[in-house]
């Protein structure tokens, strides 16, 4: 939307003023961006979009709080699983493979 706003209709214009404000990136990036919803952006990519686009960063992020809900870790306990919580060990505290 902003894209259209600033007259920017196609993908490759968009790559093109990117890269003349200093932001080369590839076509398979660039086209993620322009077809998908991208999950991350690097902060400093994000002012250089915002400053071709001539807006700021909260006209194109979108704050998703369902998405978060669904991401956090649920709490089991024995009444819903049938079992003990299990709680996975993290870091190196491993055992030894067989020999």
């Amino acid at each position: 939307m902003k894209a259209a706003e600033a007259g920017i209709w196609k993908s490759s214009e968009l790559r093109r003023r990117l890269a003349e404000a200093g932001l080369e990136i590839s076509a398979g990036k660039m086209s993620g961006w322009w077809t998908t919803t991208p999950t991350t952006i690097r902060l400093d990519d994000l002012d250089v979009l915002c400053s071709v686009l001539g807006c700021q960063p909260t006209d194109l992020l979108v704050c998703e709080p369902d998405k978060v809900a669904e991401r956090a870790p649920k709490a089991r306990t024995e009444a819903t699983t049938g079992g003990p919580a299990i709680t996975p060990r993290l870091g190196r505290n491993r055992s030894e493979p067989p020999a």
